[in-house]
Formats: structure tokens, sequence, C-alpha cells
């Protein structure tokens, strides 16, 4: 039986966002909504994100957020979602490139260091020290003992950072391996993203099942009380992106603020998306 379009998404359906999403969808009423649905609950998140930002100005909070996850996993578009309305002088984003030959001379935590917020900021971390914890190992970019230094040390270093004051949320984006091969064939006949596939990526499939052992021996040394990781299923990137907002808006103790709108709410996945 076909759905029947109740008022509401009737109006939903008749402003110029969705006759446009309407046409863009092949005249497809369902598809059409769901993205609706998604860009009102996304736009009401994002609203939320604001109030946030401006407590931790006004407070001097220090907030880190790192996300990690394999290649492709959506790390970057959940946040660009996260941050595309903040005030760009508040926050930064760091992705930080392989270190140059004085970085790799230093204490490795050194140029995170540098990274980490005055207070008042936020910094969103796409990738982060924790390349040392898998990526590294994985493609033979540090040795044995580097990599039991950085796990002998991270949980300590953590616990230093919050001490200093520093509000730390951890995001593991987690995707399938089928799913990340149809991203990969995405990326690469993409002209505007095929310069995101590396030579990492390209090996990424094949060394699934080690990537998958230094994951877990990850979450197994890391996940600690006071820096526990959350995993975010991130096989639908429109939820993906939804459910990591929530929680950091769940996790910043910022007033005001609507719980009614943090609730979580499913959002259905869009196709193409």
């Amino acid at each position: 039986m076909a759905h029947k379009i109740s008022e509401d998404e009737l109006k939903s359906l008749n402003s110029k966002k969705g006759i446009k999403q309407f046409l863009i969808e092949n005249g497809s009423f369902a598809k059409a909504l769901r993205f609706i649905k998604y860009e009102n609950r996304l736009k009401s998140l994002q609203e939320e994100l604001i109030k946030l930002q401006h407590w931790a100005v006004a407070n001097n909070e220090k907030i880190v957020i790192l996300f990690e996850g394999r290649d492709a996993a959506g790390k970057g578009g959940a946040i660009r979602r996260a941050t595309e309305h903040l005030n760009p002088r508040e926050f930064k984003v760091v992705a930080l490139p392989k270190p140059n030959e004085e970085e790799r001379g230093q204490w490795y935590f050194q140029r995170y260091i540098n990274e980490l917020p005055k207070q008042g900021k936020i910094v969103f971390f796409d990738r982060s020290w924790y390349n040392r914890a898998v990526v590294e190992p994985v493609n033979g970019f540090c040795t044995q003992k580097e990599y039991k230094v950085f796990l002998n040390q991270v949980n300590d270093f953590e616990r230093m950072i919050i001490a200093s004051g520093i509000r730390l949320i951890k995001f593991y984006f987690s995707i399938s391996k089928d799913e990340q091969a149809k991203r990969f064939e995405e990326i690469k006949a993409s002209p505007v993203k095929k310069w995101k596939f590396s030579a990492v990526d390209r090996k990424a499939l094949q060394l699934w099942d080690k990537y998958t052992l230094y994951k877990d021996k990850m979450f197994e040394c890391t996940d600690t009380e006071i820096a526990p990781w959350t995993i975010i299923k991130a096989d639908k990137k429109t939820t993906a992106r939804i459910e990591a907002i929530e929680h950091i808006l769940a996790r910043i103790p910022y007033k005001p603020k609507n719980r009614k709108v943090i609730k979580h709410v499913e959002i259905e996945e869009l196709e193409g998306e």
C-alpha cells in the first residue's frame, strides 16, 4: 500500500527545497521526504551546536573531538556537518599530514599537543594520535617498539590533558568491508573526489583483517573510563552524522540545552548519500 502523505509532509514538499529535491529524486515522494526529514533534523542539531559553542566561549571551555575510523568511513563528512554553521574563529579542524623529519625526532605526541585548544575553543581531529594505534603499524610506518611505547603512554597522555581541563570525546566510525569497497569505487569515479584515493587506501581492502586486529587491540587498551570510545555504525552516512552530533550534544554540559532536540530520532538513509 502506498504511503499516504500527511499535511505536514505535503507542506515540506511544497517548499523550494522540497520541490528541488523531488526533481532530483526523479519524482520520488519517499526519497524527497527522507531528505527533508534529515535536513530538518540536522538543522535543529546544528542550532544546538551553536549554543554549545557560545557556552564554550563564555566559560573558557576547551573541547577536543576525535574522529577515527577506516578510510572512507565518513569522518570528514561528519565533521563538515558538525561545523557547518559554527563561528570559524572559535574552532578548527586538524588533519595532520605524515610527520616530517624534524617531527619524527620529537616525542610522538608533541605535534598533537601543539594543536590542542586554547580557552573557549573546540578542536576537531580528522584522525589523531591514534594513527599510531592502527594506520601506522598496519602499513609499516612505525616500528613495533614505537607502537608499544605509544600504547604504554596514550592513556596517561589523555589523563593529563583531561586533568588540565580539556573535554575529550573519541569517535570511531565503523563501516563494513563491502561498504568501504563501494565508497572507494565512488571516490575513484568522481572527478572532484578521486584525489582523496591514496596509496594507503589502495591497500586498505587487502589489509582489512590486519586493520581489524589492530583496531580491536586499540579498543582493548584505550577504552578507559575517563576517555571511552563511542563507536558509530557508519554504513549509513546520514544516520552516522546525526548520531555523532547527538552524542556531542549529550556529552557536553552546555546551557541552555534543549533535551527534546537531542533525543535520538531514527533517520532513514538517503540513497546515494
